[in-house]
């Protein structure tokens, strides 16, 4: 008698999230005593500001936030979450577009949900965030990619996708700031592929979770705007799905809390997944990220401009790297270099033929974390987050210049 499998067999294809291994990998390392210096969550060191803390202490004291709420949102925190789609995409919308998710990813998993039947084809630009994959895989979508490399700055162009585009395609990812590159599409970029989408009546989900961490060229200069696709080509907004959160900018990871904008049948649709899914988010959290988007926005200045100042440090020092090609990121907090330059080369007795296996080296002979290519698309590349404190931040680096010298 044959045995019946104990998971589905959408559930035994889900891969465990790259970032988070590697991450789980080096504090298991760390809580044995050894001096792993990791680059590879992307989280803010920081601690969340004073601010919207105390929001959230003086939201456990209330009654009213210890019952269920609307599934979608607190309607204050859609009002601000519209107020800030105004501010920084330039899209005006009703709270009745917004739905208030457990974090970005919960967001995502919606939109894709919520958009494609079996077969629909979804065009992702590689190197991609690892979760996206997953998403669109439970969704029944299947995955084009459409990859970019450090020789073009890790930006598709139009060409790339129209050559990509089949009568199957329904949803284009747009991504910018990038998980894991950093790459900013300029307005004039971002203008081209939001007019193509529009011409092809092809779907955006457009995740701009990174949208305020974006920086200049000079030390002193202006950071470029990161420019919505619909702000760029205002005809798309029926068709787009905005992916947002607290967590970067705010640096409040832990506190779980998202949200998506778009068109009124499709936000009604994911409001329906949502409250047999979820039902609402945490109410304090919510009550927190009222306070996070209504308030004072000088803590994020200030984290923005440490962040900038790390980028710059470790675009530096990685440079001076014998076969690292390191393009500069315009925005999150990542920096994605070329490696294939260290690879087939012997190091420390080991000759390692992949950005996994490259991986695995530093891990063992320098004590520093990082997340190859594979994770993302490609071999040949690895994925270090420049979120965390400045000495440890140099240290590694440091490490990595020892061991490839």
């Amino acid at each position: 008698m044959t045995e019946k499998p104990r998971l589905s067999a959408r559930i035994a294809a889900i891969a465990e999230s790259a970032t988070l291994k590697v991450d789980a990998k080096a504090k298991a390392l760390q809580a044995e005593g050894r001096p792993v210096i990791s680059y590879a969550a992307g989280e803010p060191d920081f601690a969340t500001p004073d601010y919207i803390v105390e929001a959230a202490l003086a939201a456990t004291h209330d009654p009213k936030n210890y019952r269920y709420t609307p599934a979608a949102g607190l309607p204050e925190l859609r009002e601000a979450v519209a107020a800030k789609t105004l501010r920084d995409s330039g899209l005006e919308v009703s709270p009745g577009h917004v739905v208030v998710t457990n974090g970005g990813k919960q967001a995502v998993y919606q939109a894709f949900q919520t958009l494609l039947d079996p077969g629909d084809e979804v065009l992702v630009p590689a190197p991609y965030w690892t979760t996206y994959p997953e998403a669109i895989k439970l969704a029944g979508g299947r995955q084009v990619d459409v990859f970019a490399g450090a020789e073009q700055g890790y930006l598709v162009t139009v060409e790339q996708l129209e050559a990509a585009r089949t009568d199957r395609t329904k949803v284009l990812l747009f991504v910018s700031p990038s998980n894991p590159t950093g790459a900013l599409y300029s307005a004039e970029q971002v203008q081209a592929i939001g007019e193509w989408a529009l011409e092809h009546d092809i779907w955006v989900v457009a995740d701009e979770i990174y949208q305020n961490l974006t920086y200049a060229d000079e030390a002193d200069g202006v950071p470029p705007r990161s420019v919505s696709i619909v702000e760029a080509v205002p005809g798309l907004a029926n068709q787009t799905i905005l992916v947002n959160g607290v967590a970067k900018t705010y640096a409040m990871t832990g506190w779980r809390l998202g949200w998506m904008v778009g068109p009124a049948d499709v936000i009604k649709g994911a409001a329906n997944l949502q409250s047999h899914l979820s039902s609402n988010v945490s109410n304090i959290s919510q009550r927190a990220a009222i306070a996070a988007l209504n308030g004072p926005q000088d803590a994020v200045e200030e984290m923005r401009r440490a962040f900038d100042r790390r980028r710059r440090t470790i675009v530096a020092e990685l440079s001076k790297i014998d076969g690292m090609t390191v393009p500069v990121p315009q925005g999150a907090f990542y920096v994605y270099p070329d490696v294939s330059g260290l690879l087939g080369r012997e190091w420390g007795g080991v000759t390692p033929t992949t950005s996994l296996e490259l991986a695995d080296l530093i891990l063992d002979q320098a004590e520093v974390a990082a997340v190859p290519g594979e994770a993302f698309g490609p071999s040949g590349y690895l994925r270090l987050s420049y979120a965390l404190g400045d000495a440890p931040l140099l240290e590694g680096v440091q490490r990595l210049q020892r061991l490839f010298a």
